[in-house]
Order: C-alpha cells, then structure tokens, then sequence
C-alpha cells in the first residue's frame, strides 16, 4: 500500500527552470498595456496575497537561489520518491523546447505541455511540432494572459491542430496568480466565453483548472452544455474565500462528482518552486475531502491517477 493509499499523478504543475523568457514577454505586455509604474504596483500587491496565502499553508517562501534545469529536475524526483507521487505532468518550463528537454531527463516520472501563446505567429504549427517532435503530450493556455478575446477565431488553426493530434488542451480562467493579479482582457477571465469554442471541437478534452479560480457556476454551465470539459482541482482554490456565500472545499467536491462525475475530475496541485516542491498538503486535504463526504475509492482512484493516465495516454 502506498503513502497515499493509491498511486497518484500530479496533472499540472509548472517546472521551476531559471528561463524566464515566457514571463519576461508576459510582463513586456502588461507595461504596454498599463505602463511600467502600475504594472509594479499591481504585481507588488498580487505579493502581499501570495505572501497570506504561504503563511496559512505553512509554506516557505520561494528560494533566491539559482539552479540548473538538471538541478531541478534531480531535486523534483527526489521530493516525488519522497511524497510517493508517481508522476508529475508539467504545464509550463520555459517555453517548448526547454520543457521538453527536462522531460526528456526522466521519462518515467514526467510529461509536459506546449504553453506558446495560440494567438502568436505560426502557433498551430507550433503546437504540432511540439507535440510530434518535441513528444509533449498537450497544450496549456491561460486565456486570462491574452491579449485577444481566446475565441477569437485567429486561434481556430491551433484548436484544429488539437483536435487532429488528440491531445487534451488545458486552459486557465479566472484570476492570475491570485489576488491583485493582473489581466490583460477581463473578458479572457470567464471560462464560458470558450462555450463556442469547446462545441466546435468536441473531440478535444478541454480541461477548466482551479475549479473555474471564482468562475464555479461559469465552469459548471460550460461543463453541462460540453460534455468535452474537465475540471482539475489544482492549488490552494484561495479564490473561494472571496466568493459571496460561504463555500469550501467539500462543496467543490460534492457538486462536482453531483454534476461533470468522477471520470472529469483531475487531481493537481499548481505546483512550481522550491523549497515547497510537491505540495502534499494539497494532496492530503484533498484525499481527505473525496474521503470524508462518502465517493468512491474506485471513484477516488480515477480523479487522483486514472483520469490523468487516460488523458496524458500513459
């Protein structure tokens, strides 16, 4: 019997690589769209709620240091020996080529995303080198960092691309990085607005994270009109402490196997620096959520490890 009492595969975490060019063109957007001095401001107070956020987890602050990729990569196997997490799936690493790179050190313990912008030049082309040579396995977005409404139909070649490659596409709405987080289109924020895109390619497995991240009744409106639509239950979900009626992480639980079902539930956790590593406070306050309100073990096995391996066609 494992630690955990079940074999368990993180679906989204992000590696912690030292190249930063993906961010650092984020940020280039934000100044042209804000200016430099109110983009300081908004990420100084996004801080001060990441800051509350690691102190009510007990996490430790994001370490200054540098590291190789290889280094990491060593590092993140051994926190996964240590936590008995099987696999972790990352959706981020400093763009395609170097993602794939460090999923190339460990095979067996890791798989990757595609994470370019499906609105830049030659995306879809992208995304099919990614995933046929590069061997990525799916495609991450977060529509809340766009620059253009994320069904504009300019990214119709990229959709087509996923949907002829059969890889799952996992998409982020709502905040970004919490509180005080910035956005460049606020539209970009509601997981609804993709209801023209996920019927029009029904074939795609459309993953929503952080159940919707303050979008829930959004989230479940897309869900039951496109039965393509997942959800995962990635991160701390801090967000439903700002929702307007009381709401915790059993109520997410329940009426998402009440409604999607346990076959559309993904276990992840947001994962990304060290010294936290895994977040295996996330995988045990989760674990003992499914477990309090009653699901099914066999249930509970597809939402921490079935339903990623059939995704990421393990």
């Amino acid at each position: 019997m494992t630690l955990h009492g079940l074999k368990v595969i993180d679906f989204h975490a992000h590696f912690p690589t030292s190249n930063t060019s993906r961010w650092r063109g984020y940020r280039q957007r934000l100044i042209e769209k804000y200016g430099e001095e109110r983009v300081q401001i908004m990420l100084e107070q996004s801080r001060g709620y990441r800051d509350e956020w690691r102190r009510m987890w007990g996490f430790k602050p994001p370490e200054s240091g540098t590291h190789t990729d290889e280094e990491q990569a060593a590092r993140w196997v051994a926190d996964l020996d240590k936590k008995e997490v099987e696999r972790v799936n990352f959706v981020t690493g400093g763009g395609n080529d170097n993602l794939a790179k460090i999923v190339g050190m460990y095979p067996d313990r890791f798989t990757g995303f595609a994470h370019h912008s499906p609105f830049e030049e030659g995306a879809a082309e992208e995304l099919e080198r990614a995933i046929r040579k590069l061997r990525l396995r799916g495609y991450k977005v977060i529509a809340s960092a766009q620059t253009r409404p994320i069904d504009d139909e300019a990214a119709y070649p990229v959709w087509e691309t996923a949907e002829k490659l059969e890889i799952p596409v996992l998409i982020h709405f709502g905040v970004l990085g919490g509180g005080g987080g910035p956005t460049l289109d606020l539209r970009n924020m509601n997981p609804l607005t993709f209801w023209e895109v996920a019927k029009s390619f029904s074939k795609i497995d459309v993953v929503i994270p952080h159940f919707g991240s303050g979008y829930l009744r959004e989230l479940l409106q897309l869900c039951w009109s496109c039965p393509n639509v997942h959800i995962d239950t990635s991160g701390s979900n801090q967000w439903m402490r700002w929702m307007p009626v009381d709401l915790g992480l059993k109520d997410l639980f329940r009426k998402a196997v009440e409604t999607v079902g346990p076959d559309r539930l993904i276990f992840a956790t947001d994962s990304s620096y060290f010294p936290r590593g895994f977040s295996e406070p996330y995988l045990r306050e989760q674990l003992k959520t499914c477990r309090s309100i009653g699901i099914e073990e066999s249930s509970i096995e597809k939402i921490f490890y079935r339903n990623a391996v059939k995704l990421l066609k393990l």
